[in-house]
C-alpha cells in the first residue's frame, strides 16, 4: 500500500480510514483539527441542488457514513459539518452559526452560489470537496480564524484564494503575514491540459505574473497548452501579503496519483470526490 506522506504531508492509515494531514497544520493541533480524503472507496457527494437528476439517497447516505468515519478517524463530530454548495463562482461566505442542530449542514439555499467559507468560531467543520479542483485550507493562528477554500479553474481564474484573503482582513482583522495556507492534492501543470478558450482568458488576467510563460506552457505540435493553476494561486496570495513559507503545498497531483485521490480526468463519467475538512477547536 503506498504513502503519499512527504515534506510536507502526513498519510494517516487508520481504523480502515486514510487521509493526509499537512504537518504546518499539526503543530497546532490543540486548536485545529483538519484532513484531505484518500481512498476511491469513499465519496463525499452529499447531493446537489437544482439538477434534472438528484442522486440517488443510498448514495448521500454513503456520503453522510464516510464523512462521520472521517471525522470521528480525526476526534470531532461531523454533526458540526457544514459545505457550500459550490458552483465554481468566487464567493467566500462568513459563517456565524450552525443552521441544522441534529445533522450537518448539506444542500443548503444560505450556502448557494458559494465555493468558500470563513468563520471564528469552534466546533463548525468547514468542508468542500474535489476531484482535480484545488482546495485552500486557511489558518490565522494569532486571531483564530480558518477557512475553506474550492478554486477550480474558473475559481482561480477569478481568484477566490485572494477573496477568502480580503474576507479575513477586513472581516476578523486578519493580518496576511499571520495565515498559514495548505494547498491540498489537485491537477498539476503535468495533467492540466487546456484549449485556446481557457488559455487566453488565463494568460490576460495573470501576463504580469512573473516568469508567465513558465507558468503557462504550450504543448509543441499542438493549438493546446498546460497551465499551473497552483503556481498561480501562490504567487496571487503572496501579492496580497501571504509569507511564501507560510503557503504549504501538499506538491501531490491528482491525476498521477488517482489511486488514492479522486480525479475526474481518470475517474470521467460517474467520477467520486473527495474532501477536505477544517474545524477550530478552541
Amino acid at each position: 500500500m503506498r504513502d503519499l506522506s512527504n515534506k510536507n504531508v502526513i498519510h494517516v492509515k487508520k481504523d480502515g480510514i486514510e487521509y493526509l494531514q499537512f504537518r504546518k497544520l499539526l503543530e497546532y493541533s490543540d486548536v485545529i483539527n483538519h484532513a484531505y480524503s484518500l481512498g476511491l472507496n469513499t465519496n463525499y457527494r452529499t447531493g446537489r441542488k437544482n439538477t434534472s437528476n438528484p442522486l440517488l439517497e443510498e448514495e448521500c447516505n454513503k456520503a453522510i457514513k464516510d464523512y462521520e468515519n472521517l471525522c470521528t478517524a480525526i476526534g470531532t463530530n461531523y454533526i458540526n459539518l457544514m459545505k457550500p454548495n459550490q458552483s465554481h463562482t468566487k464567493n467566500v461566505i462568513s459563517i456565524k452559526r450552525k443552521i441544522n442542530m441534529d445533522k450537518p449542514d448539506f444542500n443548503l439555499d444560505d450556502y448557494d452560489f458559494a465555493d468558500g467559507t470563513v468563520t471564528d468560531k469552534k466546533n463548525i467543520i468547514l468542508a468542500t470537496t474535489n476531484a482535480d479542483c484545488i482546495i485552500l485550507l486557511f489558518f490565522d493562528p494569532i486571531k483564530k480564524v480558518i477557512s475553506n477554500v474550492h478554486s477550480g479553474w474558473k475559481g482561480t481564474l477569478n481568484k477566490i484564494s485572494v477573496e477568502a484573503v480580503r474576507k479575513m482582513k477586513t472581516e476578523y482583522e486578519c493580518n496576511p503575514k499571520d495565515i498559514i495556507c495548505c494547498i491540498c492534492p489537485s491537477i498539476r501543470q503535468c495533467h492540466f491540459e487546456v484549449r485556446k478558450d481557457v488559455q487566453e482568458p488565463y494568460y490576460n488576467e495573470f501576463k504580469e505574473l512573473k516568469d508567465i510563460n513558465e507558468i503557462i506552457v504550450p504543448i509543441p505540435g499542438e493549438e493546446k497548452w498546460y497551465i499551473d493553476t497552483v503556481r498561480i494561486n501562490k504567487e496571487i496570495l503572496k501579492q496580497e501579503g501571504l509569507l511564501e513559507e507560510n503557503i504549504i503545498d501538499s506538491e501531490i497531483c491528482s491525476v498521477c496519483n488517482s489511486d488514492l485521490v479522486h480525479s475526474y480526468r481518470v475517474e470521467k463519467t460517474g467520477f467520486k470526490i473527495g474532501t477536505a475538512i477544517i474545524e477550530l477547536k478552541k
